[in-house]
């Protein structure tokens, strides 16, 4: 595999704190109109007197777009929220919200975090690191999340492998922390948001593509 690892040398700082809230609010956004227009549809054919022969399928849709709207609310509110007052979070907790974005990815989840709990910038990076590697898979694979202690430092990893495996262009602009070189900033800025939340935690993070398999690290201190 051809690593591509971030730079050591500081990179100089592209947003603001205000403008950063204001790329994660749109990418979340993003990720919950398609659920959310998806009910609608649904509410809308159930009160259409002409597709009544439709309701159950209308009935179908509602209930797997609310489904899938509150795995999306439940996974963004820890991986780019506050979430309420938590410092740390249950390992088997994470895995519950991972699977919860998984189930509408072609990718399979394989859950291999054998840290009992994480402290929240730690819980943010591996949900993040999660679902970037099932992003990375858009015809199926495995993706495999890390995490473990390993020389007094803790280790968080997705390890995608799958047919056509690959890192969009924007995803190691953002691991770099370089400026976003295409036209989905919904991938750079997570990628950004990653980078920033670990590096401001004492860690670095580091990443490799090679065909069909894709690896995204975040060292963090123990």
């Amino acid at each position: 595999m051809s690593a591509v690892a971030s730079p050591v040398a500081p990179r100089a700082e592209l947003l603001s704190p205000a403008e950063l809230a204001a790329q994660l609010a749109a990418r979340i956004c993003h990720d919950l109109i398609n659920p959310a227009s998806a009910a609608v549809s649904g509410l809308d054919l159930l009160e259409d007197p002409s597709a009544q022969d439709m309701r159950e399928d209308a009935m179908r849709l509602v209930e797997g777009s609310a489904r899938k709207l509150v795995a999306q609310l439940a996974f963004a509110r820890v991986a780019f929220g506050a979430s309420a007052s938590a410092q740390t979070f249950a390992a088997e907790e994470l895995r519950r919200l991972a699977e919860g974005v998984f189930a509408d990815m072609r990718a399979d989840l394989d859950w291999a975090v054998t840290v009992s709990a994480l402290a929240k910038p730690a819980a943010r990076a591996v949900l993040n690191l999660a679902q970037m590697g099932g992003l990375a898979l858009p015809t199926g694979g495995t993706a495999r999340v890390i995490g473990a202690e390993r020389d007094g430092r803790l280790v968080l990893a997705v390890e995608a492998e799958g047919p056509r495996a690959r890192l969009r262009p924007e995803v190691p602009a953002g691991l770099r922390g370089e400026p976003n070189p295409g036209v989905a900033p919904g991938y750079w800025i997570q990628a950004y948001y990653l980078r920033t939340l670990v590096e401001e935690a004492g860690g670095a993070v580091d990443f490799a593509a090679d065909e069909n398999r894709v690896v995204i690290r975040a060292r963090l201190p123990g």
